[in-house]
């Protein structure tokens, strides 16, 4: 048996999905441990799209368990809306396929409220870029320890006490400080117990469910939505989420303890993106960004956003290797770089007078910070339809090759399509164990 984590080395939108997608072949269980509906893992199956928020990935394969758990914050509307989809795809799912966590939070209305009425009422440069799905206050409640969580709902009493006091304090917020309507416990309450009716047979104890899978043998895969440069206490503060997407947060956010956990692996786009604001050092504001955007098709799966794109950050990369103890790269979108020359990669930062091979904890030295880039031979080949390292242009072989040096951690997948075909595995990170 082996337990495999998945986790963005970038600020996320690095194709954890596909790669999820293709390690599920080789697991038993998937476990989603933190985010929301605020981060979108899109497949191409078949040539079918599928777009998940909430549901792990796996649930693609009809025999795999799929879990969700405690660490993600839960919209049920969005997770009933997932599995109708997936129904009308031909994709019906059992309770015995899927379950959630009973400690995971519920996003309530007045979360949502609250994440809108915040962003409207910032300066322009203040904003964060929220989603807007109320993530964020959701993950506040929790750590004021008033929120709402899913075993909750199988207690009306229980249920009704809590929501009445969240929205007595929301209402006052929402109307007294930012100017914004109230809302009405009656309706939350009935549209809740509405939502009971179909969520109450998948909340389960998830934690012991691992912990009986890797009794019985199992491989177990964790994925992470969003990436390391977003994580709440690591990532490029205050543009962040507001959960740990780092390799740990699998722990915490599953109920694992650390030293059950094999391998992690961290997914590297060939070049970088950033959806919404914050500080992107190797942003591209001119043709080659405009030629990455349209090629590697980059909008956002959540917000339909464009993503911001620029060259390959090897100080971001490094921090994740660090951080989250990599094993294992998986470099996707390499086809995207297809006829671009040279391909430049960012070593190091220079920041107000000094070189910086670590990303800077001050906001203002992130956005002042200026990239020292080496310069790589590029390619022109189509690389879709290759299936083997060997068959790789020698200048997209070097560059594989300038990744692993950089980060000193092997590439074990390169994904060169959207497809799961379109995909060159290395090594199998489920035998490492």
């Amino acid at each position: 048996m082996s337990s495999v984590v998945v986790v963005g080395t970038q600020w996320g939108d690095e194709g954890k999905g596909k790669i999820v997608d293709i390690l599920t072949e080789y697991a038993d269980v998937i476990v989603r441990f933190q985010g929301g509906n605020n981060a979108g893992h899109t497949l191409v199956v078949d040539g079918n799209k599928f777009i998940f928020h909430l549901i792990p990935s796996g649930i693609l394969y009809e025999d795999k368990l799929c879990l969700i758990g405690n660490g993600v914050v839960l919209d049920p509307a969005a997770f009933i809306d997932e599995l109708e989809d997936l129904g009308k795809k031909g994709r019906t799912v059992s309770q015995k396929r899927l379950r959630l966590s009973q400690n995971t939070h519920l996003i309530m209305p007045y979360h949502q409220a609250l994440d809108h009425a915040r962003e409207a009422a910032k300066s322009k440069g203040k904003k964060i870029g929220t989603t807007g799905k109320g993530i964020g206050p959701c993950y506040e409640d929790k750590m004021a320890r008033q929120g709402i969580r899913a075993a909750d709902l199988l207690d009306q009493a229980l249920f009704r006490e809590k929501l009445e006091e969240n929205v007595r304090e929301k209402n006052f917020l929402l109307t007294k400080l930012l100017n914004a309507g109230s809302l009405d416990v009656d309706a939350i309450y009935d549209q809740y117990m509405r939502y009971t009716e179909r969520l109450s047979g998948f909340i389960d104890d998830v934690s012991a469910v691992i912990d009986s899978a890797r009794k019985e043998g199992k491989n177990i895969l964790f994925e992470g939505a969003q990436g390391t440069q977003l994580d709440i206490d690591h990532g490029t503060y205050p543009f962040v989420t507001s959960s740990n997407t780092m390799a740990g947060g699998a722990c915490s956010g599953a109920g694992i303890g650390p030293s059950k956990i094999d391998a992690v692996v961290g997914i590297c786009k060939a070049y970088t993106t950033r959806v919404g604001a914050g500080p992107f050092p190797t942003e591209l504001n001119d043709c080659i960004g405009a030629r990455l955007q349209e090629r590697g098709v980059e909008f956002g799966a959540t917000t339909g956003r464009k993503r911001r794109c620029g060259w390959l950050d090897g100080v971001v990369l490094k921090d994740a290797v660090r951080i989250n103890g990599l094993d294992y790269l998986a470099i996707t979108k390499l086809d995207v770089l297809s006829g671009v020359n040279p391909v430049k990669v960012c070593t190091s930062y220079d920041v107000r007078g000094r070189r910086r091979h670590t990303m800077p904890a001050n906001i203002k030295e992130i956005q002042d910070a200026t990239p020292n880039y080496r310069d790589y031979a590029g390619w022109g080949e189509d690389l879709s339809g290759l299936r083997s390292m060997h068959t790789l242009p020698t200048a997209a072989r070097d560059y594989i090759k300038a990744i692993e040096d950089m980060a000193e951690v092997p590439v074990m997948l390169v994904s060169v399509g959207p497809s799961r075909n379109e995909t060159l595995l290395l090594e199998n990170p489920f035998k490492r164990a």
